[in-house]
């Protein structure tokens, strides 16, 4: 929500968050503040060849100037720092759906989680060697820059510095960071993959306390803000992991309803609730004028458009998953929360199988549960 697309490398859509937009100008002036410009002077002239005078660069408009540049130089870097990960995921097959920038660094949204150790190692270690890359550039750059261009030799110099810092808070193994993920890669080679991301997740949950004492003892809104998304970020892939773990090897097919009733579009809402009521169903296929299926309608349609919607046609999903039986049932819950739907379509050469709904996946899971019946885990990620 609220990611606008500025470009696409590699077909890979690359997305800015609205968060990133207004942090920006707030970012710019922190960096070009006069204390900001005279601490990282110090650093970069331990390694430039004509030594910069912090003065200069304070003087007039030059530290907004500085600031933006140095700004927007960063998130072109982590940018490339997530299209290290999308470049070390496409080479092991694995699609990447987009990246994003926001206001805590970028996302590489994967197509899928690879399970096997070694995939997982190289994809999240591929990240901070591109950042080590960077900075390696950006020191090739300072070292060439005439003396003539001091804001150029400052932000390649401060570009230097920053990918170095991230390179090494970015393998801190507080999962789902970068870190987190090598260690559980490592963990991996010898234990259960959820077992192995159980481990990681603890360790991604202290990390996230250390950062919210920290902000609270700096008073860093930031640090707080990060321990939030460590903690939620280490919980979520924690959850996913146990469920992936716990529906391994259940298809589409195993748990479908093929008892599916269909009803046309322009059916009014007062006819569908009572056709539900008498039937003792809660989803529909909808069908078009020419009988094809347009979509679905459920009881959610029904009570989230209730005074909203006169017909089927008004209140139906359309954005429905269609798959195959033999799609794996997790990756039908990943396709359903993705689209933010309660039901997709089994089609086999065209024609509909049957349906599977929120209710069908909450029946799978409860008795795998109560069966005990986890498989054993794949070797992967």
């Amino acid at each position: 929500m609220w990611n606008y697309r500025i470009t696409s490398v590699w077909g890979i859509p690359i997305r800015i968050n609205v968060s990133l937009l207004v942090f920006l100008p707030v970012l710019a002036w922190l960096i070009g503040s006069g204390e900001q410009i005279t601490i990282y002077t110090g650093i970069i002239n331990g390694f430039t060849p004509s030594p910069l005078d912090a003065a200069d660069l304070r003087a007039g408009n030059t530290p907004w100037l500085v600031g933006s540049l140095a700004a927007v130089g960063l998130f072109v870097s982590v940018a490339l720092h997530e299209l290290g990960h999308s470049w070390a995921a496409r080479r092991y097959g694995i699609g990447v759906d987009s990246i994003t920038l926001w206001l805590l660094g970028g996302l590489a949204n994967l197509e899928t989680i690879p399970r096997e150790w070694q995939k997982e190692f190289w994809i999240a270690i591929a990240g901070p060697a591109a950042s080590v890359l960077v900075a390696a550039v950006a020191y090739g750059v300072v070292l060439v820059v005439p003396a003539s261009l001091p804001v150029v030799t400052f932000v390649f110099g401060w570009l230097v510095v920053t990918n170095l810092v991230l390179t090494v808070f970015n393998l801190l193994p507080a999962f789902p960071m970068d870190g987190g993920r090598v260690l559980r890669a490592l963990l991996a080679r010898s234990q259960p993959y959820a077992t192995a991301t159980r481990t990681a997740a603890r360790v991604g949950a202290l990390f996230a306390l250390g950062f919210a004492i920290l902000g609270v003892l700096s008073f860093s809104p930031l640090l707080l803000l990060l321990a939030l998304f460590v903690y939620g970020g280490a919980t979520s892939e924690s959850r996913l992991v146990a469920l992936d773990t716990l529906l391994d090897g259940v298809t589409a097919a195993d748990v479908m309803a093929t008892d599916t009733e269909r009803v046309t579009g322009d059916t009014t809402m007062a006819d569908l609730a009572t056709r539900m009521v008498e039937e003792g169903r809660t989803t529909y296929l909808v069908t078009g004028d020419d009988g094809t299926v347009a979509g679905i309608v459920s009881v959610d349609d029904f009570k989230r458009s209730r005074g909203k919607a006169t017909s089927v046609e008004e209140a139906m999903d359309t954005n429905v998953p269609r798959i195959t039986g033999e799609t794996s049932l997790f990756d039908v819950y990943a396709l359903m929360n993705r689209d933010r739907v309660n039901a997709a379509i089994v089609e086999a050469d065209g024609d509909i199988q049957g349906v599977i709904t929120s209710t069908e996946m909450t029946t799978a899971l409860q008795i795998r549960r109560e069966a005990g019946s986890v498989a054993p885990p794949r070797t992967a990620m």
